[in-house]
């Protein structure tokens, strides 16, 4: 099977500077997936949304579009990984109602999120026993470029993010399980707002297509509105390939 590319941006918001690059027609999100396949579901860190609520997200956007879903900061940040099984069961019957829609799951953790295997084995083992579908990670702390790090994120079938630019250096580039790739380009140098030049995006492309698995690539840098156009810009790059 062809390896798939997903391009996007953390959330499906539209800017006025590129507002003539999607169609007229729709809701945001209808006039998004026009343009591009994929979008990270970012406001479900922030708080719960019903069922009825991602079903209809859901129904918008072609067969071939995939939502990438942020796991709620309850778990990541405020209990850190501890006495967590009800609001991640929760989490993942809230998230069943994209269905055939459901992308990788994004684990995010603060940049003091310290690795520790027993404290990080007894969750994913947790998360593993109630989630087959495909996890990223993106750890922001140097404990997590260890080997043992990446072995064990590769026991439980999890790919760690390619962050740009990186908390810390060896957190460029995918890690751990490798059947599949994410990349969250969150804006250089200016983090979150700088855009995209279009030697870095020809770069970029490059990346993606070196993998023979499915690569996802999640511009961050929403503050300028200049992820929408180089969203746009990537995908264009690829053509008429999938």
């Amino acid at each position: 099977m062809t390896p798939l590319r997903y391009v996007g941006t953390a959330g499906w918001n539209i800017p006025s500077i590129h507002r003539s690059r999607f169609p007229s027609g729709g809701s945001q999100l209808q006039r998004y997936a026009a343009r591009l396949n994929a979008a990270e579901i970012n406001t479900s860190f922030y708080r719960p949304h019903a069922i009825t609520t991602y079903e209809r997200w859901a129904a918008v956007v072609p067969r071939s579009f995939r939502f990438a879903i942020k796991v709620p900061r309850i778990i990541t940040h405020d209990r850190a990984f501890v006495r967590v099984r009800d609001p991640l069961t929760r989490f993942l019957e809230e998230i069943s109602g994209l269905g055939e829609k459901t992308g990788p799951l994004l684990v995010q953790l603060p940049p003091s999120f310290a690795f520790d295997a027993r404290h990080v084995g007894r969750f994913f083992e947790l998360l593993r026993k109630r989630h087959d579908g495909a996890v990223v990670c993106e750890p922001r702390h140097e404990t997590w470029t260890a080997v043992a790090a990446t072995k064990l994120l590769a026991s439980f079938r999890i790919a760690r993010v390619a962050a740009d630019p990186p908390r810390v250096a060896g957190l460029h580039e995918p890690g751990g399980w490798t059947g599949i790739a994410y990349y969250r380009w969150h804006g250089s140098p200016r983090t979150y707002f700088s855009p995209y030049p279009p030697d870095a995006l020809r770069a970029l492309a490059m990346r993606l297509t070196s993998h023979d698995v499915d690569a996802w690539c999640i511009f961050d840098n929403t503050g300028s509105g200049a992820a929408a156009g180089n969203a746009v810009e990537l995908r264009k790059l690829f053509g008429n390939r999938p």
